[in-house]
């Protein structure tokens, strides 16, 4: 049986970061990976960062690529009714977000990692968190065709929604709150310049659309769809007639290119409460999922990631238990603030069948409150940039 301080199940961006914060505080851990290391710095995700990810990011040591090749933006546009209304963050609130692919920053804390010795275990099979009640849990796993055991102080459940980690807590301990959307997202990445050098989130009577970036000569563009939409039946030529129609404004030109990946997202909001069982803790999406509106989803991670340290670095330190019994209610404040964010992000600027001709002259009436009201664009900006990471 092999033994480490932390046991942490997951090598996404909230399993990494935690080892690698764990590190620099001098707390052992061992990081297990269901997937293959090529898979995992190469799986494409969303990638804009609040200005309080990006700090923590820096003050890690882990900022250097991230400034040379991510992209600040000071602000997004909000496309309504063929006019633009640009929220300005650096105005509003006095900083700014980083679009940096989720990937990069994945790459960029593996070779933080291994280059500090870190013990990172890529392709295990059959991990299963042993005895988190108690005072001595433990994680079994295969790894190269042998049954082994990890004995630990804490397990990092980090292994997103379809991981192990949340199915270790009993039903009869722990309460889901789900809400499905009647649309999902067919997002496309083009090999061609972004046609705009900040976000357009695009609200429009045939569906949203979103124009983003990976980079200066990749972009990322979403559509509106059917949930069940059939990929098959999206055409590229298709594809690009809608972007042009729902991205349309005098003046403006959508750039085109070869489409090199596309695929339909369904849109959920989930939380799983608590985010704590004995000595598992659970971060990033094996808690909660957002949908993407909002861009919050890798950042709630991080400030998992953040709590969590704090309370480790405390135990560890001290002996003292406090932060820990509270990690819980300390991230969810943060989770439902989001989630409430990204819900009504997702509402303002969606078509959703069936809608009351009433609820959408309320939703239009909101839009236009919002693009008229700095107070209401100021609000936006608050939480778009990030709320503290612990609040």
């Amino acid at each position: 049986m092999q033994r480490t301080q932390v046991g942490i199940i997951g090598a996404g961006p909230a399993g990494l970061l935690l080892s690698h914060m764990l590190h620099l505080n001098g707390i052992e851990s061992v990081v297990l990976e269901a997937r293959s290391r090529a898979y995992v710095e190469n799986r494409i995700r969303a990638g804009v960062l609040e200005y309080p990810v990006e700090q923590l990011l820096s003050e890690a040591g882990l900022g250097a690529r991230m400034h040379a090749e991510g992209q600040p933006h000071e602000g997004v546009l909000l496309r309504h009714r063929g006019q633009d209304c640009r929220i300005d963050f650096r105005a509003l609130t006095g900083k700014h977000v980083m679009v940096y692919s989720q990937h990069k920053l994945v790459q960029d804390l593996i070779a933080a990692r291994l280059a500090a010795g870190g013990d990172i275990r890529f392709e295990v099979d059959d991990v299963t968190p042993i005895d988190v009640r108690s005072d001595t849990p433990a994680i079994a796993f295969r790894h190269g065709g042998r049954s082994e055991t990890l004995a630990c102080d804490i397990v990092a459940g980090c292994d997103g929604f379809h991981g192990v980690s949340r199915d270790t807590i009993p039903t009869s301990d722990r309460q889901s709150f789900d809400r499905a959307y009647p649309f999902g997202w067919l997002g496309i990445l083009a090999e061609t310049a972004p046609a705009s050098r900040e976000l357009i989130y695009a609200g429009h009577e045939r569906g949203f659309a979103l124009l983003s970036m990976r980079s200066p000569e990749i972009s990322r563009l979403y559509l509106q769809c059917a949930p069940d939409e059939d990929i098959a039946l999206w055409s590229d030529a298709r594809i690009w007639d809608e972007l042009h129609r729902r991205l349309a404004r005098d003046g403006f030109t959508l750039n085109e290119g070869p489409i090199v990946q596309k695929g339909i997202t369904p849109m959920r909001s989930f939380v799983t409460e608590p985010m704590q069982y004995g000595r598992l803790f659970l971060l990033g999406d094996a808690a909660h999922i957002v949908p993407p509106t909002g861009a919050k989803g890798l950042n709630l991670a991080v400030a998992d990631v953040a709590v969590l340290t704090r309370a480790l670095v405390g135990y560890y330190r001290s002996g003292a238990t406090d932060l820990l019994e509270a990690y819980s209610e300390t991230c969810l404040r943060r989770v439902w603030k989001a989630q409430r964010f990204s819900w009504w992000m997702t509402s303002l600027l969606h078509q959703f069948p069936d809608q009351a001709p009433f609820d959408r002259r309320v939703r239009q009436a909101e839009l236009d409150h919002l693009i008229g009201s700095t107070a209401a664009m100021t609000a936006l900006a608050e939480t778009y940039v990030g709320l503290p990471l612990i609040g």
